[in-house]
Order: structure tokens, then sequence, then C-alpha cells
């Protein structure tokens, strides 16, 4: 009788453990696929993402009546090739969700520990420039500087740089405050640390999982505005393989080839559901308290 009412306690913990490890590998298994297909999209790749051939066109994908050999996904109105167009699309979501994120997660982690540890006029200044920044819609500013900057994945990258670093900036800034408040904090500057080293050397280690997590969920928001931009076509070239401008291309042909939209919307749900998994995983595989 005991070990049987012993057992939901202790089932309970091991339970949650499990799920949020499956999370983590599920996600970073679908990450992994996505990578790959983007690092050797020129092998994986059927056909070529730009080739155009009418005759084909509105194909469906494989298993379908009238679905021709070769093209798993179908095709799109000008006879492109669906998958390879998905694929190399692929390259251009991860290139900024890569470089954009982490360009947002430096400056923004790197205010937000200068605010946080030293605080005084330091923290009154970077939380005013947060507040004023945070004031503007974030996709309407960023249709704005890709739009005043021109249109090119380097504007796109700019873009979502400039506008999520206070996402960074604040969540940072607050972690910062609590473990600058630690007793491991106060004996190093009581062991003769300066100030910089105890940031560097203390407080850094100490935030960095916050960070990594907050880095993996900004990936998939870069993914997402990407996608937004290339809908409106403001990101690169309208005829460049990129999941937003197929979604734009096939909700304009839904109703004859509903498979242009639903291959790349499914693509961008998955990937963008796995970077916040990821993120969710990595803050409790890291975090003390949840482990």
């Amino acid at each position: 009788m005991a070990d049987t009412t012993m057992n939901p306690v202790h089932s309970g913990p091991r339970t949650r453990g499990r799920r949020r490890n499956l999370r983590l590998w599920l996600s970073a298994g679908w990450l992994l696929i996505v990578v790959l297909a983007a690092v050797f999209a020129p092998f994986l790749a059927p056909h070529d993402p730009l080739a155009q051939d009418l005759m084909l066109e509105r194909m469906p994908p494989m298993g379908l009546n009238g679905a021709e050999p070769g093209y798993f996904l179908g095709t799109d109105s000008l006879g492109r090739d669906v998958l390879s167009r998905i694929i190399y699309g692929a390259r251009i979501a991860l290139t900024v969700a890569l470089v954009a994120a982490t360009a947002a997660c430096v400056f923004g982690s790197l205010l937000g520990l200068l605010a946080g540890y030293f605080g005084g006029w330091v923290d009154r200044i970077v939380s005013r420039l947060v507040d004023v920044w945070m004031a503007f819609p974030p996709v309407l500013f960023s249709i704005l500087l890709v739009a005043v900057l021109g249109t090119g994945l380097t504007s796109v990258i700019l873009a979502i740089a400039i506008i999520d670093w206070t996402r960074f900036a604040r969540v940072i800034r607050a972690e910062t405050l609590v473990q600058s408040r630690m007793d491991y904090v106060q004996s190093a500057r009581i062991g003769g640390a300066s100030r910089l080293a105890t940031l560097a050397g203390e407080v850094l280690p100490n935030v960095l999982p916050t960070i990594v997590a907050l880095l993996a969920l900004e990936m998939g928001v870069a993914v997402i505005v990407e996608a937004i931009l290339s809908f409106v076509n403001l990101s690169i070239s309208s005829d460049a393989p990129t999941w937003g401008g197929m979604i734009a291309e096939g909700r304009a042909s839904i109703h004859f080839s509903w498979w242009v939209l639903a291959a790349p919307l499914l693509v961008l749900f998955l990937t963008v559901l796995a970077f916040s998994q990821l993120g969710e995983g990595l803050k409790d595989q890291f975090d003390p308290v949840m482990r």
C-alpha cells in the first residue's frame, strides 16, 4: 500500500522530465533537418528552383491525380518545383535567423548586462531607450526600415536586428539585477575583483542560459518577420525562393493549387514552433530549479 501511495509522487517529476527532453529532441531534430536541407540544397533539390515550365504549371503533388513524376510537392503557377523552392528558401530563412538574431542578441544583451549590473544613470538611459524603441509597432517599424533601406537580404537583417534588440535588453537586465544581488557576486567583490571582472566572470556565466534560450526564441521571430516581409514583397527579389513569397503566391491561387500555399506554410509553422520549443527546452535544461 505504501508503494502504491509513493509511486505517483515519484513518477510526476520523471514524466515531466521525459516530456521536456522529448520536446527538446523533437525540435532540435526538425531544425537539424532544415539546416541540412539548407546546407546541401544543391544536392537535395530535385530541380532548379528558378526554372519555369508553363507546360507543368500547377501540377499536384505525388499521389494525386495528374501528378508528374519527380515533382514530389507539385509545381506552382509558373511550373517551378515547390519542393526545390522550399529547400532553397530554407537558406534565406536560416541566414536571416542566425545573423539577425545573433546581432540583436549581442547588442541587446550587452546593454542589459550593463544596465542591470551598474544601475544608476546607465540603467536609466538604457531603460528609457528601450521604452522609446518599444513604442513603435515592431512589424510596421520593420516594414518602414526596409522601405527606407531598400529591399535586399542585408536590409532585412538590419531591420530585424535594429528592432528586436530590446527584447534581450529587458530580459537580461532583469536577470542581471537578480544575479548581481547574489552572495557569490559580493564575495568576488570582497576578494578584490573589479566590477568588470565580476560582471564577466561571475554574472555573465549565470545569465548565459537565459541568453541562449532567448536567442533560440528570437531566431523563430526572425524567420516570421522575414516571411512577413517576403509576403509583402519587401525582402529580396520577388522571384527568389522565400517561404513568405511562396505563401503570397499560393494565397492568390489557393482554389486552383492549394499545395503551393500549404507546403511552405507547414514548413514555416514547424520551423518557428521548433525554435520556440527549443528555446523553452534549453531554458528548462539549464535552469537548476527546473532540473
